[in-house]
């Protein structure tokens, strides 16, 4: 009896679904393959990671930002930004500048009060100095629609979590299944081909090196 259209379908599903017999090898290429001539010597071993990425991250609009909780601190009084969140384990070290600048910080995100949060700080996993990226995961950030929604996003790192290149990071972060690369504020020019910040995520991205 042969089988129904819908049968037929759901059959093709399946075997498209179902595990390769045999894989096809990933391909073989130099790690430098995209590095750009002209990058190679700021991103040697030796030279200065946070230097690097922090000039490729202010050519997409990033906000490099050093002095740890009492610049950043700062910088939202100048902004007039009172009111956001901090991921719960990086209260102790900024609580203190946070509450001395008068802002007011939740450690819980709630979602249906969105709209009150002016910013957001957590945890990055990752710097990429090639490029000016940065790199969120779930393992290190605690809340994701807290690093997404508000419209200042603060991601913090460590000068030994920048990496040269893109080939460094991904063969240090292993195989996290869910990364999210953030290479300055989100940008879209669907409409009519005008760049427009701040759409589909944060309007400033900053990286605060701490």
């Amino acid at each position: 009896m042969p089988m129904s259209s819908r049968e037929t379908i759901l059959a093709r599903v399946r075997d498209a679904l179902a595990p390769l017999k045999q894989r096809a090898a990933y391909p073989e290429f130099p790690d430098t393959v995209a590095v750009s001539p002209a990058l190679a010597p700021q991103l040697a071993p030796g030279s200065d990671l946070w230097a690097a990425f922090s000039a490729r991250a202010r050519l997409v609009h990033g906000t490099p930002m050093e002095g740890g909780p009492a610049a950043l601190a700062a910088w939202l009084r100048e902004k007039k930004l009172t009111r956001g969140y901090c991921d719960p384990a990086l209260l102790p070290q900024f609580e203190p500048a946070l509450a001395a600048a008068g802002l007011t910080i939740e450690t819980t995100f709630d979602r249906a009060r969105v709209d009150d949060y002016e910013f957001g700080i957590t945890r990055a996993a990752a710097a990429i100095a090639e490029s000016g990226t940065l790199v969120l995961s779930d393992t290190t950030t605690s809340s994701r629609l807290a690093a997404l929604a508000p419209w200042v996003h603060v991601a913090t790192l460590t000068r030994d979590q920048i990496h040269a290149t893109l080939a460094d990071a991904v063969a240090a972060l292993g195989d996290d299944p869910n990364l999210i690369w953030c290479t300055g504020p989100s940008r879209t020019a669907d409409v009519e081909g005008i760049l427009i910040e701040g759409v589909h995520g944060p309007g400033e991205q900053i990286a605060l090196l701490v």
